[in-house]
């Protein structure tokens, strides 16, 4: 595995962590109602979207080199 398709499967599972992290979090904020475990989840979202951004910014710049 190249360093390229690590580093887009170590992003993408890191998107996937920070969105189910959200959603657990908008859950709670549902039960509890506490101010403080909404924020965490907006934050959460914030980096999530963060993270897709840098993604796509990493796959355009690097699109001529190659995954083997």
């Amino acid at each position: 595995m190249s360093l390229k398709a690590f580093h887009i499967f170590f992003i993408s599972v890191s998107i996937l962590l920070a969105l189910g992290f959200a959603g657990w979090m908008i859950q709670e904020y549902a039960h509890d109602g506490k101010i403080l475990t909404l924020a965490g989840a907006l934050t959460s979202v914030v980096v999530g979207v963060a993270l897709a951004i840098y993604g796509f910014r990493f796959l355009r710049k690097l699109r001529h080199v190659s995954y083997l």
